[in-house]
């Protein structure tokens, strides 16, 4: 069993104080656990189907071809399409019996739902369970933006994690050592600095299509420089203090100075810019897939339903939606930000009482 000490138990508390970062922890931890489990609550296939006295479950691995229920469907069945002829209870179906359970929006992300004598994008409708609309090929939008923030917020934990692992290493490094070390790598950040990021992503964009894991790689190629000037800064001040002066005199190696005592100490500093760090990553991967160079088609994208609503000013369900999900995550994400530097700091704390 995992035993807190008493300082951390008091850190939770005091996180748990604020209630403007609390309660956007569990904004932000409803919007993630949605997403992640988006099979669940947003797809075309039924969580469960009861069929002449048997139950197929789960759907959605192609379990259930079409021919099993007889019902004209050649290669996938049409789950929405199965619903209502078990409840109009034709010849060859006992309503009565027979059910099936679809998730709260029965569609997923790349399907067209389309209509006779009418052209997408189709206005929100809660008869249809397009509670957002469509896009102009029919997507609906819901499911777009869920399946979307999914991709993002993986793309920017994941980023998060690439760029503080360089950059806090590499600070830490420059402000510790200082000299040539320093020197040298000052040097090679300015040489970074000088590149231009966006002229980089149309280059490779124009060689390949860029995937998720190029994408990735090459933001995280230029995103450590941020926290290293940071964090170079941080120990360069940190090093002169009299509890560093006093683990060095008593032996310690530098690897034990920068971990268990410099970092830890700028803990506060990291974790402030930690939430800039994701909302950075969000809306960069936003901003490429609205100018096209970001994920290929047609990977869901907050960015590709922006262009979206760009170019159907008419169609207002799409651009709103899709400000109002960037404005909700960017602010809960800042707020949370906000709440564990203040609870965390480690010079608020002590475990002398």
């Amino acid at each position: 069993m995992i035993s807190l000490n008493p300082v951390t138990i008091k850190k939770i508390r005091r996180f748990a104080s604020i209630k403007r970062g609390f309660w956007s922890f569990i904004i932000l931890f409803v919007m993630i656990f949605i997403s992640f489990f988006a099979e669940a609550f947003i797809n075309s296939r039924a969580l469960i189907v009861y069929y002449n006295g048997k139950f197929y479950l789960p759907t959605y691995t192609r379990m259930i071809p079409g021919s099993v229920f007889n019902l004209g469907y050649d290669y996938e069945t049409n789950y929405r399409d199965l619903k209502k002829k078990f409840q109009k209870s034709e010849k060859n179906i006992e309503a009565s019996s027979n059910f099936i359970i679809m998730p709260p929006v029965p569609y997923n992300p790349y399907e067209n739902d389309l209509k006779v004598n009418s052209y997408p994008p189709f206005p929100p409708s809660f008869k249809e369970k397009h509670f957002l609309g469509t896009d102009n090929v029919g997507r609906d939008i819901l499911a777009r933006l869920v399946y979307g923030f999914r991709t993002a917020i993986i793309f920017s934990f994941v980023l998060l994690i690439m760029n503080y692992s360089v950059g806090i290493t590499i600070g830490c490094s420059m402000g510790y050592f200082g000299g040539k070390f320093d020197l040298f790598f000052q040097r090679i950040i300015e040489i970074w600095n000088n590149v231009p990021f966006l002229y980089v992503i149309i280059i490779i964009a124009s060689i390949v299509i860029p995937s998720f894991m190029i994408l990735l790689l090459i933001m995280a190629f230029f995103g450590w420089i941020g926290i290293t000037w940071v964090m170079r800064t941080m120990t360069y001040k940190e090093k002169e203090r009299e509890y560093i002066l006093a683990v060095r005199s008593l032996g310690a190696s530098h690897a034990r100075i920068i971990f268990k005592h410099i970092i830890p100490n700028t803990i506060s500093v990291i974790v402030t810019y930690a939430p800039f760090a994701i909302s950075g990553g969000i809306v960069a991967l936003t901003s490429l897939d609205y100018l096209g160079f970001g994920l290929p088609a047609p990977t869901p994208s907050w960015g590709e339903l922006l262009s979206q609503g760009w170019q159907n000013m008419d169609a207002w369900w799409i651009v709103s939606s899709v400000v109002a999900a960037l404005v909700t995550t960017l602010m809960t994400v800042t707020f949370i930000g906000e709440g564990i530097r203040e609870a965390f700091d480690p010079k608020l704390h002590t475990i002398y009482e």
